[in-house]
């Protein structure tokens, strides 16, 4: 059996596993009471805590755990960063990124530096260092397709939940209490992101400052100004139930914009597909048995 055959066909099986170890994991720990921390603890049974699969695939974490220590400290910030925005998914944090960056970039460059070996050509070269350089950025855009997805998640309900606080603010409740309660009440990305709202007020930051982090962390347009416009409503005195409606207003009006923008674009999104593929068919149809005929009178 060839062996450059048998190596690729190794090479991408791992670099698949890689992929999925490095998507589909979960958490390795569990969040730990400190009511019940004491002479019960058993550091065995702490230490089953993992599942097997993530007991089995712990090592691949110290490449991760390499490159955290070599890579200045505001690029791994930066995908800290990327990766709250994303809503910190299970089992993604920076070392297991960077881990699936280098395993990816090892595995697939060791794929095609087999295939350079067998035939050293420059076209060969070229595929060694660009698929490489793929493979070492594709968790990026997974990363970034992630964080994407909640931003647009986020911009479909953060409307609704405006609507709702204004609701419970008109019917008596404080803003905080409204906050809580709105964060009950949804379970989508906005109502995790009002989760960690309420939490970070329970543990003592301001209102302020916990709606500006959640602003940060999704970093739409939308939520940053809700979230200034009710930080100016505190300062100013503004009754915050007015603020409310107005953001309401303003937010449905934004999403009404953005759906007649789509709206308007889709007619020069299908052009291209449509003078690609579906004139070229159906020119050869009316016009390919008049071409026939014209041909055979002519050339016969």
């Amino acid at each position: 059996m060839d062996l450059t055959l048998v190596l690729g066909s190794a090479a991408v099986l791992l670099s698949l596993l890689v992929l999925w170890w490095s998507v589909a994991g979960r958490r390795a720990t569990e969040p730990v009471n400190l009511g019940q921390v004491g002479v019960q603890a058993d550091l065995r049974a702490r230490s089953l805590v993992p599942s097997a699969s993530e007991r089995a695939v712990g090592p691949l974490h110290r490449p991760g755990e390499w490159l955290h220590g070599l890579l200045p400290g505001d690029r791994t910030a930066a995908i800290a960063r990327r990766i709250r925005s994303a809503g910190s998914p299970d089992g993604w944090s920076v070392e297991r990124v960077l881990a699936a960056k280098f395993l990816l970039a090892v595995i697939v460059g060791f794929l095609l530096l087999v295939r350079f070996l067998g035939a050293p050509n420059a076209l060969n070269l070229l595929l060694l260092v660009c698929v490489t350089l793929l493979g070492f950025f594709f968790p990026n855009v997974v990363l970034e397709s992630k964080v994407n997805h909640r931003r647009d998640a986020v911009r479909m309900e953060v409307a609704e939940v405006i609507d709702q606080l204004a609701v419970m603010v008109r019917a008596g409740l404080s803003i905080d209490a409204a906050l809580v309660r709105s964060a009950q009440a949804n379970q989508g990305a906005m109502g995790e992101e009002l989760r960690r709202v309420v939490q970070d007020m329970r543990v003592g930051v301001s209102r302020a400052t916990a709606l500006t982090h959640m602003a940060d962390r999704v970093d739409i347009p939308e939520l940053r100004g809700f979230v200034a416009a009710l930080s100016q409503a505190d300062q100013l005195g503004v009754p915050v139930t007015e603020t409310l409606r107005v953001q309401a207003d303003e937010m449905r009006l934004k999403q009404r914009q953005a759906a007649e923008e789509m709206a308007m674009k889709l007619p020069v999104k299908i052009l291209f597909p449509t003078v690609l593929c579906i004139l070229p068919v159906i020119f050869i149809v009316l016009l390919g048995p008049a071409a026939l005929r014209i041909f055979d009178q002519f050339g016969g």
